[in-house]
């Protein structure tokens, strides 16, 4: 069956007071709910220049985590995971109009990863990313919502330029503004031996992928390579908040589809 070993690690850096990023995981707590719900990991990332980022980061993955743990036994995850963002951006969207934050705007980017049998859905907003390593090569899983992406994918830049521009902050989707997002969700069929790194831009801005991949390939725990990458992110700038979730699958469990429903290959 599907077996993984996660690990976390987070810091505020070298200039912040507070640390606006937030993460969770739902870890299933026996084998029948690793076939009926999978697992979950989550991680966002509250938007600098908005009011109260933490509360925006916090309520996002507080609520993907409920969710996904009350979903309906064999949930298709591909489906399920924009509808649990889009509950999350609901909540964020409330909490600005609630007494206690009346009148201050509040959003976050979020990415977050459902694991089941031998599948990984990811879905997000934002410039949260998920990187997949496999055979020492990262692969970035997800696209960021921001201008100069936008820019990029019309043939305005170049990806060597985004580093270089001032705008590649610029969010083009978050959760939490509007009353309504709209999350890309991309699945991956994972193999044995296959990392999934969970991680907000202070991560992403500072090491390239090459470096991603190499910490990421090394036969340590996991939760030492979640603190090995954002340590490292950190020595090299420090200036934003850092965050990281590192998932090795050790095993998974190949199943096939038939009306959305899984059953087990001839062996």
């Amino acid at each position: 069956m599907l077996d993984v070993q996660f690990g976390q690690a987070s810091d505020f850096g070298k200039v912040r007071t507070n640390n606006e990023d937030a993460m969770g995981s739902f870890v299933p707590a026996s084998r029948q709910q690793a076939r009926s719900h999978g697992f979950l990991f989550a991680v966002a990332d509250g938007v600098g220049g908005m009011d109260l980022g933490e509360v925006a980061s916090a309520t996002a993955v507080s609520v993907l985590t409920e969710e996904f743990a009350k979903a309906q036994s064999g949930s298709m995850l591909i489906s399920l995971m924009p509808r649990l963002i889009e509950r999350a951006n609901a909540a964020v969207h409330d909490c600005s109009l609630d007494k206690q934050y009346r009148g201050q705007k509040m959003a976050t980017t979020v990415v977050a990863c459902a694991l089941r049998y031998d599948q990984a859905v990811v879905s997000h907003v934002g410039d949260s990313r998920c990187y997949l390593v496999r055979n020492r090569q990262a692969r970035q899983i997800t696209q960021d919502h921001t201008l100069v992406n936008e820019q990029r994918k019309m043939g305005l830049i170049s990806a060597d330029e985004i580093a270089a521009s001032d705008s590649r902050h610029v969010l083009i989707r978050s959760v939490g503004p509007e009353m309504f997002v709209s999350p890309d969700t991309t699945a991956v069929t994972l193999q044995p031996g296959d990392v999934l790194v969970l991680c907000t831009d202070g991560l992403h801005d500072e090491l390239p992928e090459a470096e991603i991949a190499a910490i990421a390939s090394q036969k340590k725990d996991a939760s030492e390579i979640a603190c090995e990458l954002v340590a490292r992110a950190v020595e090299i700038d420090g200036g934003d908040n850092t965050t990281a979730q590192v998932i090795r699958v050790r095993s998974v469990e190949q199943v096939g589809m038939y009306r959305g429903r899984p059953y087990r290959l001839p062996i």
